[in-house]
């Protein structure tokens, strides 16, 4: 992929938004090295929290896999708030580590979570592709479908 992450963006319609703040005791990230651990990021827009209770019985896992983007693109957005709007520092997403608000015998969350992956993938090409986590859980904060926190590595 030659394009930056900025023109993918772009192409992909997708304008960062102002990162969530923290909504309870945590910081939105942590820093070792050039290695940031990032908060686990939840499915908001607008403040407006669109995907509620469990993928496969509140919503459908095809929604499951846009609320796994959201949580991405809020990603993104800390990504560039860490970076000071140049996403070329960025030098590799790490991992990723995803709940599933789901119910017992929901074994999809990789399908799930391929909302994330897929996009941090498109947006920035090799560096994207990461290691990662899918785990379902009977609960997350808010009644959220999804969450999911990064590690990723940023230069100086």
């Amino acid at each position: 992929m030659n394009n930056s992450a900025k023109e993918n963006l772009i192409r992909l319609g997708i304008i960062l938004p102002t990162p969530v703040a923290p909504v309870a005791n945590y910081v939105p990230y942590t820093k070792a090295g050039n290695i940031y651990s990032i908060s686990g990021q939840i499915p908001i827009k607008d403040g407006k929290l669109p995907y509620l209770g469990k993928v496969g019985v509140d919503i459908s896992e095809e929604e499951g896999y846009k609320a796994a983007q959201l949580c991405a693109i809020n990603i993104i957005a800390q990504i560039n708030a860490i970076c000071e709007g140049d996403l070329s520092r960025l030098k590799r997403i790490i991992k990723l580590g995803a709940f599933v608000n789901c119910d017992n015998g929901f074994g999809n969350q990789p399908e799930v979570v391929n909302g994330a992956s897929d996009l941090m993938v498109e947006v920035f090409g090799e560096i994207g592709k990461h290691s990662r986590s899918a785990v379902g859980t009977n609960a997350l904060p808010r009644n959220v479908s999804v969450e999911i926190d990064a590690l990723v590595d940023i230069s100086d």
